[in-house]
């Protein structure tokens, strides 16, 4: 599986405009778009999306934000996706990111980090499957 990934550009990058170069960078980093739509999660659908980190203390937090603004959700295809993806995106604190990578230079915190990007295969179709029906993956 380890060719597609699922990503969402998340509320804050979306606010401040930076959804075009986040969109042209994956694109320039030789990644093809799969599925790709712009929504707006509820309350209900974050939840779901992220119930992995239900019992943490920062969940509903990240619950109210992810609801805050719509978002863009994609699955992404390329060789070794996850692992190259992950390495793009940069650490979720974008302090410590590295130079050059998106969340360095479009997230505002830990908390407000521009982006989503699946930790693992499993994790990338099961993201996916969420966000996108069978019929809207090609």
């Amino acid at each position: 599986m380890n060719n597609r990934t699922f990503t969402m550009i998340k509320p804050d990058a979306m606010n401040n405009g930076f959804a075009g170069a986040i969109l042209d960078r994956i694109i320039q980093e030789g990644y093809r778009f799969r599925a790709m739509k712009m929504t707006k999660l509820t309350p209900e659908k974050a939840a779901e999306f992220y119930a992995i980190h239900k019992d943490r203390p920062f969940f509903a937090d990240l619950v109210e934000f992810m609801c805050k603004g719509p978002i863009i959700a994609a699955i992404l295809e390329k060789e070794n996706a996850v692992t190259d993806f992950r390495k793009l995106i940069g650490a979720t604190d974008p302090a410590r990111a590295d130079n050059g990578t998106i969340r360095k230079l479009y997230a505002n915190s830990v908390g407000e980090n521009a982006i989503h990007g699946s930790d693992s295969d499993e994790n990338a179709k099961m993201e996916g499957d969420f966000m996108f029906s069978v019929l809207e993956q090609f």
